[in-house]
């Protein structure tokens, strides 16, 4: 039996690599009680016969989606679906009185339209995704705490906001100028196999993908418009490395004050990220690796400028599983519940 003083909370969709990431923080969480793992796909299975190695303490089964069922066994609702499922499934979820996070694209877009021209899906949801607030803490925390529906950000999109937001919420840089040129593991491919996700054919190479037409583009023009004030658009390319879990988005934009130097910015930079205990602002000369934020919920970002060109160069590394996935889902969730942010999460990563 669960301690009844724990907070009952289901998964729908947890066989990928971001659900079982999420399985595992929600296991640890001292305030939850992980009470159903859904999915239809694989519905009957035992959750340790997709991975073994956690079934010595997780000894549940996957079940039917059976939305009634779900919203009298829990209180709060990941959904870990395929793009285009979520917005089927939380209205009524929502109706019934669950808190929901979506770790889809579904619930991330103020403007629907935006959303079915990237994603090609029409919807039917719009009086609930009004509600929805986008699940990015350091931005959007007072505004997190107040909503049962939240649309979790995109890996490649959290890690660029996190290192771009101080530059255009300042009015620091041209906003036009702004280019990502961002690099992922293959874990976040997905579990599903796919040719060139496979060893042979991502080892020892590099390679951009979806250059000019990646989905996460829309999503970060959007907080980037809010956070100027003004429509913007931002030139974004996203690579794929030989390495399983990280990203590190790199940040190019023109100044608008040239006499701003390394420390200047360092110092803005500290400021703005004052109230936020993940992430992590570098000291002078001190760049991030990837390495450093794997298994963790935190954004480590360092930040130096060009003197030549007038351009700043911020760098940002996350782990894309956890701060980019279900790390910042539970994040959302302990800021919801008015609990402690840092509570159930990890902050410091197996090194080397």
């Amino acid at each position: 039996m669960g301690d009844p003083e724990q907070v009952k909370v289901g998964i729908i969709g947890a066989s990928g690599y971001g659900g079982v990431q999420l399985v595992r923080l929600l296991h640890d969480h001292p305030k939850v009680e992980l009470v159903y793992i859904g999915g239809d796909s694989s519905a009957g299975k035992s959750y340790s016969d997709l991975y073994p190695h956690i079934g010595h303490l997780v000894n549940l089964t996957v079940e039917k989606i059976d939305l009634d069922a779900i919203a009298d066994r829990c209180e709060v609702v990941f959904l870990g679906l395929p793009n285009g499922l979520a917005c089927d499934m939380a209205p009524t979820l929502i109706e019934k009185g669950c808190k929901v996070l979506d770790l889809s694209a579904d619930y991330r877009f103020e403007n629907l339209e935006t959303y079915s021209a990237w994603y090609k899906k029409e919807r039917h949801d719009r009086a609930i995704a009004a509600t929805a607030v986008y699940g990015l803490p350091e931005l959007y925390r007072d505004r997190i705490r107040e909503s049962d529906l939240i649309g979790c950000p995109g890996c490649y999109c959290t890690a660029s906001l996190l290192g771009i937001a101080p530059l255009l919420k300042q009015g620091l840089i041209v906003p036009e100028t702004a280019i990502i040129d961002a690099k992922s593991g293959t874990s976040g491919g997905g579990r599903q196999a796919r040719t060139h996700l496979l060893l042979a054919e991502a080892d020892n190479t590099l390679t951009a993908y979806s250059v000019a037409a990646h989905r996460h583009t829309p999503e970060i023009e959007q907080v980037c418009s809010d956070l100027a004030g003004h429509d913007m658009m931002v030139q974004f390319t996203p690579h794929l490395i030989p390495m399983v879990r990280g990203i590190l988005a790199t940040i190019y934009a023109t100044l608008r004050d040239p006499g701003l130097v390394r420390e200047d910015l360092i110092t803005i930079y500290n400021a703005f990220y004052r109230s936020s205990p993940f992430v992590r602002v570098l000291p002078n000369g001190i760049y991030p690796q990837t390495k450093w934020a794997v298994g963790t919920n935190l954004c480590y970002i360092g930040v130096e400028v060009d003197v030549r060109t007038d351009r700043v160069i911020v760098m940002s590394a996350i782990d894309n599983l956890i701060k980019g996935q279900s790390g910042q889902a539970v994040q959302c969730l302990n800021i919801m519940m008015g609990w402690e942010e840092l509570l159930g999460l990890p902050q410091l990563g197996f090194y080397p």
